[in-house]
Protein backbone atom coordinates (compact mmCIF):
# COMPACT_ATOMS: atom_id res chain seq x y z
CA UNK A 1 0.00 0.00 0.00
CA UNK A 2 1.17 3.43 -0.76
CA UNK A 3 -0.43 6.60 -0.42
CA UNK A 4 -0.68 9.31 -3.17
CA UNK A 5 0.97 12.75 -2.74
CA UNK A 6 -1.48 15.50 -1.34
CA UNK A 7 -3.44 17.19 -4.08
CA UNK A 8 -4.26 20.97 -3.83
CA UNK A 9 -7.55 22.10 -4.20
CA UNK A 10 -7.30 25.01 -6.75
CA UNK A 11 -9.20 27.71 -4.57
CA UNK A 12 -6.74 26.82 -2.04
CA UNK A 13 -3.86 28.74 -4.12
CA UNK A 14 -6.43 31.63 -4.30
CA UNK A 15 -7.48 31.63 -0.41
CA UNK A 16 -3.85 31.55 0.69
CA UNK A 17 -3.31 34.69 -1.58
CA UNK A 18 -6.10 36.65 -0.83
CA UNK A 19 -5.79 35.98 3.09
CA UNK A 20 -8.75 34.08 3.70
CA UNK A 21 -6.68 30.84 4.75
CA UNK A 22 -3.98 32.11 7.05
CA UNK A 23 -1.24 29.02 7.12
CA UNK A 24 -0.17 31.09 10.44
CA UNK A 25 -3.24 31.61 12.41
CA UNK A 26 -2.47 28.46 14.75
CA UNK A 27 -3.48 24.73 15.25
CA UNK A 28 -7.09 25.06 15.66
CA UNK A 29 -7.54 26.29 12.40
CA UNK A 30 -6.70 22.99 10.84
CA UNK A 31 -8.25 19.57 10.59
CA UNK A 32 -7.92 16.58 9.06
CA UNK A 33 -11.49 14.27 8.27
CA UNK A 34 -11.51 11.34 6.73
CA UNK A 35 -13.31 10.05 3.85
CA UNK A 36 -14.48 6.85 2.58
CA UNK A 37 -15.18 5.61 -1.28
CA UNK A 38 -18.02 7.51 -1.55
CA UNK A 39 -16.19 10.39 -1.90
CA UNK A 40 -15.34 11.65 -5.69
CA UNK A 41 -12.51 14.11 -5.13
CA UNK A 42 -12.33 16.91 -7.56
CA UNK A 43 -9.71 19.88 -7.96
CA UNK A 44 -12.76 22.64 -8.16
CA UNK A 45 -14.05 21.52 -4.50
CA UNK A 46 -13.67 24.31 -1.82
CA UNK A 47 -15.67 23.98 1.01
CA UNK A 48 -16.23 20.96 3.77
CA UNK A 49 -19.97 20.17 2.46
CA UNK A 50 -18.19 19.38 -0.77
CA UNK A 51 -17.07 16.19 1.28
CA UNK A 52 -19.16 16.25 4.44
CA UNK A 53 -21.40 13.73 2.90
CA UNK A 54 -18.75 11.28 2.58
CA UNK A 55 -17.13 11.77 5.62
CA UNK A 56 -16.38 8.27 7.59
CA UNK A 57 -19.15 7.97 10.22
CA UNK A 58 -18.48 9.17 13.56
CA UNK A 59 -17.57 6.02 15.92
CA UNK A 60 -15.47 3.40 16.50
CA UNK A 61 -12.75 5.83 17.59
CA UNK A 62 -13.44 8.71 14.95
CA UNK A 63 -15.21 11.76 15.65
CA UNK A 64 -16.98 13.61 12.78
CA UNK A 65 -15.00 17.03 11.97
CA UNK A 66 -11.96 14.52 12.17
CA UNK A 67 -8.24 15.25 13.97
CA UNK A 68 -7.20 18.60 14.94
CA UNK A 69 -3.48 17.79 13.65
CA UNK A 70 -1.38 19.66 16.55
CA UNK A 71 1.68 21.66 16.02
CA UNK A 72 0.97 23.11 12.95
CA UNK A 73 4.02 24.81 11.09
CA UNK A 74 4.59 26.91 8.04
CA UNK A 75 8.58 26.92 7.40
CA UNK A 76 11.20 28.03 5.22
CA UNK A 77 14.02 26.21 4.34
CA UNK A 78 16.80 27.30 1.19
CA UNK A 79 13.98 29.13 -0.28
CA UNK A 80 11.14 26.29 -0.35
CA UNK A 81 8.04 26.84 2.17
CA UNK A 82 6.38 23.72 3.77
CA UNK A 83 3.23 23.73 5.30
CA UNK A 84 3.13 20.26 7.36
CA UNK A 85 1.56 19.28 11.17
CA UNK A 86 2.13 16.29 13.42
CA UNK A 87 0.60 13.25 11.94
CA UNK A 88 -2.61 12.77 11.98
CA UNK A 89 -4.38 9.94 14.07
CA UNK A 90 -7.27 8.21 15.56
CA UNK A 91 -7.34 4.24 17.71
CA UNK A 92 -9.90 2.50 16.64
CA UNK A 93 -12.13 1.51 19.35
CA UNK A 94 -15.58 -0.36 19.47
CA UNK A 95 -14.78 -1.68 15.77
CA UNK A 96 -12.72 -0.64 12.63
CA UNK A 97 -12.36 2.62 10.77
CA UNK A 98 -12.37 2.24 7.17
CA UNK A 99 -11.25 5.46 4.85
CA UNK A 100 -9.85 6.01 1.50
CA UNK A 101 -9.50 9.55 1.59
CA UNK A 102 -7.70 12.62 4.03
CA UNK A 103 -9.12 16.08 3.29
CA UNK A 104 -7.07 18.95 5.38
CA UNK A 105 -9.69 21.17 6.36
CA UNK A 106 -9.16 25.40 7.48
CA UNK A 107 -11.33 25.98 10.48
CA UNK A 108 -12.12 29.34 10.32
CA UNK A 109 -13.36 29.99 13.73
CA UNK A 110 -10.11 27.80 15.02
CA UNK A 111 -12.58 25.28 16.81
CA UNK A 112 -10.72 22.20 15.21
CA UNK A 113 -14.60 21.59 13.87
CA UNK A 114 -15.24 21.58 10.70
CA UNK A 115 -18.76 23.99 9.44
CA UNK A 116 -20.06 23.17 6.19
CA UNK A 117 -18.49 26.94 4.39
CA UNK A 118 -15.02 25.89 6.13
CA UNK A 119 -12.39 25.74 3.29
CA UNK A 120 -10.71 22.05 2.46
CA UNK A 121 -7.53 22.97 1.37
CA UNK A 122 -5.71 19.32 0.49
CA UNK A 123 -6.60 15.78 0.28
CA UNK A 124 -4.88 12.46 -0.19
CA UNK A 125 -5.80 9.25 -1.56
CA UNK A 126 -4.35 6.63 1.20
CA UNK A 127 -3.73 3.59 -0.86
CA UNK A 128 -3.19 3.90 -4.57
CA UNK A 129 -4.74 0.22 -5.46
CA UNK A 130 -7.39 2.05 -5.05
CA UNK A 131 -8.25 0.49 -1.90
CA UNK A 132 -9.81 1.60 1.80
CA UNK A 133 -7.65 1.50 4.30
CA UNK A 134 -8.74 -0.27 7.63
CA UNK A 135 -7.04 0.25 11.07
CA UNK A 136 -8.75 -2.75 13.00
CA UNK A 137 -10.01 -2.75 16.95
CA UNK A 138 -7.44 -1.33 19.15
CA UNK A 139 -4.76 -0.28 16.20
CA UNK A 140 -4.22 2.98 15.28
CA UNK A 141 -5.08 4.54 11.99
CA UNK A 142 -1.83 7.18 11.18
CA UNK A 143 -1.17 9.09 8.32
CA UNK A 144 2.10 9.62 8.44
CA UNK A 145 2.72 12.66 6.17
CA UNK A 146 6.21 13.12 4.16
CA UNK A 147 9.03 15.28 5.02
CA UNK A 148 7.08 18.07 2.64
CA UNK A 149 4.30 18.09 4.86
CA UNK A 150 1.02 18.56 3.28
CA UNK A 151 2.18 20.95 0.61
CA UNK A 152 5.26 22.70 -0.31
CA UNK A 153 5.72 26.41 -1.65
CA UNK A 154 8.71 27.32 -3.91
CA UNK A 155 10.08 29.21 -7.04
CA UNK A 156 11.05 32.20 -8.02
CA UNK A 157 14.64 33.36 -8.08
CA UNK A 158 16.67 35.88 -10.56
Amino acid sequence: MAADAWKVYNKTKEYIGDGTIDLDAGDGYFSVILATSSYTPALTHSTYADVSAAEVANGNGYTTGGDFPGTVTWTEASGTVTFDSADPSWTASGGNIVARYAVLVHVAAGTGVPQSTDKIMAYCLLDNTPADVTATDGNAFTIQLAATGYFTVSGGGS
